[in-house]
């Protein structure tokens, strides 16, 4: 999937936001055209609301940068209606289809409701950008499911926004209500990724944990393996971060181990040896991580702890079992890239000159 076009202004990869100043993208719809007392039109269809008279246009906000705090695009209007359920179904809806349940809504409710702004974003969105609990309700109660799916112009969908701004109400109101929890973003990062990237335990619980009402989807549809375009699964990402109970969250609902990520076939015991951090080692060791996993040059663990001289991690790994003789691609041994040679020995009766020789930790 392609990348949407950046505006002129974006200067974070990272932006979540899509162009919208709080509500005032609202009241910049299109004029309505003359309507019957109905409130609808020749053609049935509700008409955009208005900007209520004698309202000025609110000045764009800004941050102590000078930037917009909200966005990086330059226009916050709410230009492309989105039909609820398409077709000519929408005309007379079942009494229990999310249209009847709107039938009570004003046509410039409804409009709102079926607008997606120029950015890409729907009102779900925008919910939970502006953290409104109650417009999110809301909408999740009247429009269908198929709505809170839908992506931006940065891929994101509502869920990955909610994750984002660390709002775990907003991910477990989703959730329930189906929300796609394996739909990938610009960066192929699903939501996980996301609450993973930016260590939020509680909404990656919700993700992990959280079910679907009956009939909103598969009760668990989450791939704890599926990489993002760098390669990455969630456990790799967690591991780089150091988030030890974000591991052991994700090692509890399934994730492997010992997968390997997509670019060198490192698995997650290979990235907390280069975090440099023994514990981290310890952790995943403890945890059942395969001690001897190849990377696809055919270095082991032991053979990154070694070349980068970390004896405290090479002592860790080969106490836990690992092989200092295995050969890489380049026909090297770990001892072969270890500082001390005697340091990766596999024996602990060694003698020269009549003397035992003890190996430093």
């Amino acid at each position: 999937m392609s990348e949407a076009r950046k505006g002129p202004d974006e200067t974070d990869e990272s932006q979540y936001d899509s162009g919208i100043e709080s509500l005032r993208s609202l009241r910049s719809l299109p004029e309505p055209t003359p309507t019957p007392a109905s409130g609808l039109s020749d053609g049935g269809g509700p008409q955009p609301w208005t900007q209520p008279p004698g309202t000025a246009e609110e000045p764009q906000k800004e941050d102590t940068d000078g930037e917009r705090a909200d966005s990086t695009y330059g226009s916050s209007s709410l230009t492309e209606p989105l039909p609820l359920l398409g077709g000519t179904e929408t005309e007379n809806p079942a009494p229990r289809s999310p249209l009847a349940a709107a039938g009570a809504l004003s046509p410039q409710q409804l409009e709102a409701l079926t607008y997606i702004s120029e950015d890409g974003d729907t009102l779900v969105h925008l919910a939970v950008i502006h953290e409104a609990p109650a417009v999110l309700l809301c909408c999740l109660a009247l429009l269908p499911q198929e709505v809170l799916d839908i992506q931006n112009n940065l891929y994101q969908t509502a869920l990955h926004l909610a994750v984002h701004l660390d709002q775990p109400g907003a991910v477990r109101a989703l959730v329930l209500k189906g929300a796609s929890r394996m739909l990938q973003d610009r960066h192929g990062d699903t939501a996980l990724h996301v609450a993973c990237q930016r260590q939020h335990l509680a909404c990656a619980r919700c993700l992990l944990e959280g079910r679907p009402e009956p009939g909103r989807g598969p009760p668990h549809s989450l791939d704890l393996q599926l990489q993002n375009w760098q390669g990455l699964a969630c456990l790799h990402i967690a591991t780089l971060q150091r988030n030890r109970p974000l591991m052991q969250l994700l090692l509890q609902n399934g994730a492997d181990i010992d997968t390997q990520e997509g670019t060198s076939g490192k698995t997650a015991l290979h990235l907390a040896v280069e975090t440099q951090e023994r514990g981290l080692v310890q952790f995943l060791l403890q945890a059942g991580a395969r001690v001897d996993a190849r990377m696809l040059n055919g270095c082991t663990p032991l053979h990154l702890a070694a070349g980068r001289g970390l004896s405290s991690i090479s002592s860790t790994l080969c106490e836990a079992g690992a092989d200092s003789l295995l050969r890489n691609v380049e026909d090297e041994t770990p001892q072969d890239l270890a500082e001390d040679p005697f340091a990766l020995l596999p024996f602990d009766d060694l003698k020269i000159s009549g003397k035992p020789l003890l190996c430093a930790d």
